[in-house]
């Protein structure tokens, strides 16, 4: 005779062990993430006497971010920044994740090691190395002038908005490389080669065929590039000058010199909402271009 409770107990040991494997993440969302965001949307509203948090509750630190026009230029100088790193990166990584998918054969798992390598590496090794390039006595200063390009060091590569793109975009490009290349990986090669075989010429399959299915990656790339890039203040500190100053910085001096956390809260809330905005607009996108297989 078949015992019908064996089932449910191995249904029973099933769901404890999914439970088990999930309380980890559960745990660290809820108490340390949301936390951490409650905690500063909290004290963003305090006033500043102080105290580690504040005293009373004001709108002012709010008012203060919105009406004055000096946070506005920031954060669009932000927004800016970071929508260039975010286009120079996936325009640039597009190619190398299509290689991948395609053309690589037996050599895509050299390249992908070679993608991930950067990962291996101390983020501020690679902000530090940009800077030894860029600098006054730097490496492309040097060869300019060994090639007799230039007569002088040039002052226009460091300490510039376009270093900081330039550095931002190399530092990211992995993390854009690979949703791309896997949302490449999911594209049937059955609609390539029927578009092949209905007389698509490549470019034609590309724009028809690949490029709407690998839009759900890139519009994932995006979001993975200008989500941090946004708050970055690393980068700007290191290898922008005064014009490259981002929305990141303002935030860690309100908290570290000023000693003014209430008010750099409510900065760093203004950058939270701001990326909300970003993410819900390209999550329309990727509804509106999303994969259509």
């Amino acid at each position: 005779m078949i015992n019908e409770g064996v089932p449910s107990r191995i249904f029973d040991r099933t769901r404890i062990f999914r439970g088990a494997m999930l309380s980890p993440g559960v745990i660290v969302t809820f108490a340390l993430v949301l936390f951490a965001v409650s905690l500063v949307a909290f004290l963003s509203f305090r006033i500043n006497d102080g105290a580690l948090l504040g005293a009373g509750i004001s709108v002012q630190n709010f008012v203060t971010v919105i009406s004055d026009p000096l946070y506005g230029l920031v954060v669009l100088r932000s927004l800016a920044i970071a929508g260039l790193v975010t286009l120079a990166t996936v325009v640039t990584a597009y190619p190398v994740a299509y290689y991948l998918a395609f053309h690589a054969g037996e050599r895509r798992s050299l390249i992908l090691f070679l993608v991930t390598l950067p990962f291996w590496t101390s983020y501020l090794l690679r902000v530090f190395a940009w800077k030894i390039v860029l600098a006054y006595n730097g490496v492309l200063n040097s060869a300019l002038m060994l090639s007799g390009l230039s007569l002088e060091p040039s002052t226009l590569f460091l300490n510039t908005p376009s270093a900081v793109v330039l550095t931002l975009a190399h530092a990211y490009a992995p993390f854009a490389i690979l949703p791309i290349f896997v949302a490449l990986g999911t594209i049937p090669r059955s609609l390539v080669e029927a578009a092949a075989d209905l007389g698509a010429r490549p470019f034609t399959t590309f724009r028809r065929v690949i490029l709407p299915n690998s839009m759900p990656g890139v519009l994932s790339a995006a979001v993975v590039v200008f989500v941090p890039t946004v708050g970055d203040y690393v980068t700007p500190a290191l290898i922008g000058g005064p014009t490259s100053t981002m929305i990141g910085s303002l935030v860690q001096a309100q908290f570290g010199k000023a000693n003014d956390w209430p008010f750099g809260a409510a900065l760093a809330v203004m950058v939270m909402l701001v990326i909300l905005a970003v993410v819900l607009i390209v999550r329309q996108a990727d509804r509106l271009f999303g994969s259509r297989t």
